[in-house]
């Protein structure tokens, strides 16, 4: 059964730091490039950053470049998104999500989708 699952959503305050995680089982990890998206109340689902399956950078939203990174750890089915000086704008539920696509941005690219993970940035 495939399986996404993120971890280390929370509260926190404006300028503060938090990291992502998300654990891939039940598909070949390690052949899929990986990504994150997120939906804030009232908005589309939108793309914030992937990579590659050998760990080239997909892209960055430019709403969060500068201040996220994502990363990846194959031998741990693990996908990463640090996330730096968090504003309440990036206030969202997080996916993280798996595209037999060499390299995409778009949502219908992707194959398996988590359950996600609640951030929220207060002032």
């Amino acid at each position: 059964q495939v399986q996404l699952v993120e971890y280390g959503g929370g509260l926190v305050q404006a300028g503060g730091s938090l990291r992502l995680s998300c654990a891939g089982s039940g598909f070949t990890f390690s052949s899929y490039a990986m990504g994150w998206f997120r939906q804030a109340p009232g908005k589309e689902r939108e793309f914030v950053g992937a990579i590659t399956w050998f760990g080239a950078n997909i892209g960055i939203a430019d709403s969060v470049k500068g201040r996220f990174t994502v990363s990846r750890d194959n031998a741990k089915n693990t996908l990463y998104l640090q996330m730096n000086s968090l504003n309440p704008e990036d206030t969202a539920v997080y996916y993280c999500a798996a595209s037999r696509a060499v390299y995409s941005r778009l949502i219908d690219d992707y194959d398996y989708w988590g359950q996600g993970t609640q951030v929220t940035v207060s002032s």
